[in-house]
């Protein structure tokens, strides 16, 4: 079932989800259900399963030249997505991203997702490499997430890459697409970053999952603005829990996004990391209870890898 579609059946209610990392190479599924299994019980229409391209390595061979290696570290999103369905008979939304893909590498993971009966995907650029300053798009592959929606939504239509004229036997995924209450690090400004987002959803994206944020205001000020520019499409919180004290740096370091002062000291002063982790559960509690009254379609959490402060947040509110 689409994304969409879920919301529209929970007739306004609030709905539980949250969105996982594939777990590291080495580990098998058992890792990754014993992550899940406390969450489940908790309704989640979907899960979101994040991709990690694969990163490089420099090896020093004998005659002293560096050889470039591609290593992968975690295994692939889309055998992943086909087990949960299988295991937990619920929807998943895989992530697609432009990093480390071609135009036709990206059309044959979008037909075995058609295949395995996936209705769903978040489209997105994807970081740059950690040995490139900028995102460098794979030879042949996209350069933005825009033209990736372009090529979902041609498959939607029966058109794909070797086809001269649309067929019958097109896809029909629900497209998802991020935003960012506190614009996206390469933006200008905020403005600069809706009209991109607006072009998003003007090529077909049927929804928007946020980035993660720690103040409700900055949310209700985007959903604003977005309403103001004309993007009528639902908008999912995303919120995270935080559960160290190095958090407080690390994360708006890697996401770019603000930790409010009342938060922050709060953390500061915690003696550990199990105190930090319950003023985390504490603060995401308050964040879900004024969304919920706002009247959002979900809250969608990233768990990182860990659920236990996740659930503890969902036993409050579910």
């Amino acid at each position: 079932m689409k994304v969409t579609d879920h919301f529209r059946n929970a007739n306004g209610k609030t709905l539980f989800t949250f969105e996982i990392l594939p777990p590291l190479k080495g580990e098998n599924l058992h890792t990754l259900y014993n992550h899940i299994d406390p969450l489940m019980e908790f309704n989640p229409p979907f899960i979101d399963v994040t991709y990690h391209r694969e990163e490089y390595i420099y090896k020093q061979r004998e005659n002293g030249l560096l050889e470039k290696r591609s290593t992968r570290k975690r295994p692939g999103t889309v055998g992943i997505c086909a087990a949960l369905q299988g295991h937990y008979k619920v929807d998943t939304v895989p992530h697609l991203i432009c990093g480390g893909f071609n135009k036709e590498e990206t059309e044959n993971a979008l037909i075995d997702l058609h295949f395995l009966g996936i209705d769903n995907v978040l489209v997105l650029r994807g970081d740059c490499v950690k040995s490139e300053a900028r995102f460098v798009p794979e030879p042949g592959g996209h350069h933005y997430a825009t033209e990736l929606i372009d090529q979902v939504v041609n498959m939607n239509n029966g058109v794909y890459l070797d086809d001269e004229q649309a067929n019958t036997n097109g896809t029909n995924f629900c497209i998802g697409v991020a935003g960012y209450p506190e614009k996206h690090f390469e933006a200008p400004n905020l403005r600069s970053d809706l009209r991109w987002l607006k072009r998003k959803i003007e090529l077909g994206a049927d929804y928007i999952v946020t980035q993660m944020f720690f103040d409700n205001q900055k949310y209700f000020d985007f959903v604003n603005l977005c309403r103001e520019e004309g993007i009528d499409v639902p908008i999912i919180p995303g919120l995270k829990p935080l559960t160290t004290k190095t958090q407080l740096s690390l994360l708006p370091s890697l996401f770019h996004i603000d930790i409010p002062c009342d938060l922050a000291d709060a953390v500061e002063a915690c003696a550990d990391n199990k105190a930090a982790a319950q003023v985390g559960v504490e603060w995401a509690i308050k964040q879900s209870k004024e969304l919920m009254e706002f009247g959002v379609p979900c809250l969608h959490y990233y768990s990182m890898g860990k659920s236990g402060s996740v659930r503890k947040v969902a036993e409050a509110l579910f």
